[in-house]
């Protein structure tokens, strides 16, 4: 029998625009994003101090009353 080469592919995120999660009630946001393949989903609140690291696969949302304002991948 043949080997199988190792996966050397990149890890990948999905394919989904963080620009449709504005305006949504944070609570669906959040869940719609894990059903999307979001390994990661993290609220934070506007103008919370945040470390810069990009983790392949987080989706980050700035909340505001409930509804998500901002967010970006990383």
């Amino acid at each position: 029998m043949g080997r199988m080469a190792p996966d050397t592919a990149p890890p990948t995120e999905p394919q989904d625009s963080p620009q449709g999660y504005v305006g949504l009630d944070a609570g669906d946001a959040e869940r719609f994003a894990r059903q999307r393949g979001w390994t990661t989903v993290r609220s934070l609140p506007p103008g919370a101090i945040i470390t810069m690291e990009y983790r392949m696969g987080r989706l980050n949302f700035e909340v505001r009353d409930g509804v998500v304002t901002r967010a970006w991948k990383g």
